[in-house]
Order: C-alpha cells, then sequence, then structure tokens
C-alpha cells in the first residue's frame, strides 16, 4: 500500500533561536490524526540544514519519540556530520535515514558514493534512503551513483526523489527500491509509474489532503494547494497554516528564512484554509 510521509516542520522558538520542545508532541499528534504513515525528519520543510548537528540531534529525540515512524534526515555540509547524525539517528531506533547530497560543492561521482557509503554504514542495519533534490543540492545525483551504491551497502532500500518534472523522477525509479515522489502535483504519475508514496512538504500543514491524493491516486488538488502556499515564504506559510489549526507552534523560522508579514498573514490564511 502506498504511504504518505510528511516532510515535517521543526517547531522552534524566540524568533527561530531555539527549539520548541513543548511543541513537537502535540504537532506530531496532529499528523498522526490526519491519517499519516510517517515523517521524514529535519529535511527541506524541517530546516535541518539551518540547525547545529546538536539541535538535530536533540530535536531527532523528541521525533523519535513521537507516535509516527520516522525517517531521519542526516545529510549534512561534511561526512563527518553525517556520519555523525546517521549514527546517532540508528541509535534513536528510527524506521530509516535519509541523505541529500551535501549542497555547494557539486561533487562527482567518487566523492558522491563515498559519502553516501560512509553514511549507509554509519546507520546500519537501518533502512537507508539517498534523498535526490537537485533545487537544493545544486546537483543532481547520477543513477550511476545509486546503482553502485546498492553494490556497496546492504541497507539502501529507496530514495525520496523531489526533482520535478516528472521525467527527471523516472530515472530513479530502480526496480526494488521504494521511490517516494516529493512534488505533490505528480503523486499520481509516481504511483501509477511504481512509486512507493509520497514525502511531502505540504503535508506537513495539510496532511489530509496529501493522504487522499496518495489514497486516490490524484494529486490535482494537492499540486493547485501547493502552488498558492509557493507564493509564499513556504517554511513559515506552512507554519502559520498548522498554527491556525490550533497546533500550539509558532511560525518562528530560523534566519535568514523569514517569518511573513501581517499581510502575507491575512492573505495566505484567505487563500489556504
Amino acid at each position: 500500500m502506498a504511504r504518505a510521509i510528511a516532510a515535517a516542520l521543526t517547531p522552534l522558538r524566540n524568533g527561530g533561536a531555539d527549539l520548541d520542545l513543548d511543541a513537537f508532541e502535540p504537532y506530531l499528534i496532529f499528523l498522526r490524526d490526519a491519517g499519516i504513515d510517517g515523517i521524514l525528519s529535519l529535511g527541506t520543510t524541517g530546516e535541518g540544514i539551518a540547525l547545529s548537528l546538536l539541535e538535530r540531534r536533540t530535536a531527532l529525540e523528541r521525533f523519535a519519540a513521537g507516535p509516527l515512524p520516522v525517517i531521519a534526515h542526516c545529510g549534512a555540509q561534511t561526512t563527518a556530520g553525517t556520519v555523525e547524525l546517521a549514527a546517532h539517528a540508528a541509535e534513536q531506533g528510527v524506521a530509516g535515514v535519509a541523505v541529500i547530497a551535501p549542497p555547494y560543492f557539486p561533487l562527482d561521482e567518487e566523492a558522491l558514493l563515498a559519502h553516501f557509503v560512509a553514511a549507509a554504514r554509519a546507520c546500519a542495519p537501518t533502512p537507508f534512503y539517498a534523498y535526490e533534490l537537485r533545487g537544493a543540492s545544486g546537483y543532481a545525483i547520477p543513477p550511476r551513483v545509486v546503482e553502485r551504491l546498492r553494490y556497496e551497502v546492504d541497507n539502501l532500500v529507496g530514495m525520496k526523489v523531489s526533482d520535478a518534472p516528472f521525467e527527471q523522477v523516472r530515472p530513479y525509479l530502480f526496480e526494488g527500491l521504494d521511490v517516494f515522489v516529493g512534488a505533490e502535483a505528480l503523486i499520481g504519475e509516481g504511483l501509477a509509474a511504481g512509486a512507493a508514496g509520497a514525502v511531502s512538504g505540504l503535508a506537513a500543514a495539510f496532511p489530509e489532503v496529501v493522504v487522499d491524493a496518495v489514497a486516490r491516486g490524484d494529486s490535482t488538488a494537492a499540486g493547485e494547494l501547493r502552488a498558492k502556499v509557493e507564493r509564499f515564504p513556504r517554511h513559515a506559510a506552512l507554519k502559520e497554516i498548522v498554527r491556525a489549526k490550533g497546533v500550539p507552534i509558532t511560525a518562528d523560522v530560523r534566519a535568514p528564512l523569514r517569518p511573513l508579514t501581517a499581510a502575507e498573514r491575512d492573505e495566505l490564511l484567505a487563500l489556504a484554509l
């Protein structure tokens, strides 16, 4: 059965300077009660790359103590940081570890393969997912790297692929790997082509919409709603929506991400709720 996984928000306070540890549990209950199958923690939607390694370990412990299975995003700028986070995630008993290609420096195949191998071995036998997002990394994971990774480690089980259009997703639909689509507008097409489900940033605030899209294999409504949200600074917008739905979470984000203006907030809530 296809799975709807939320790319979870990370609760922050004090203008985004600190983790809001009290908000994790009610937020995760909100996602669970909407029918979400699990979460991806500390990914793009979760502002993970903007947090310190200590903050990411602390946040993951809260996520892992919650009511949903967790795939922990452990990608960091360095291999050492990624390995540290992956090993810690495995210690927390997570359902999986995901790692994005490190941003800024475009790595060649050999460097990228070595990075993924180190991360996968650090969390083994915990299931490992390669996380493909050209827009955040600045470059794509060559499909050949994924093929080679399968022979180097025993715990590669799948990928999150957040690229668009669908022709950029198709090369990663390897037989025997669970591939999760990241772009909400492509959920239906992905499922029809054999994807295992969706790992959705939209589901962080509109879990019921993505659960329905995955269940019906029709992502029209989810894609349209994501386009509306993208008119605003996304992280703050999603947190404003969750807050408006009654979850005790602030809309604080980690700088240089910015909060919504009062006018933007009013427009967002009128448009999306």
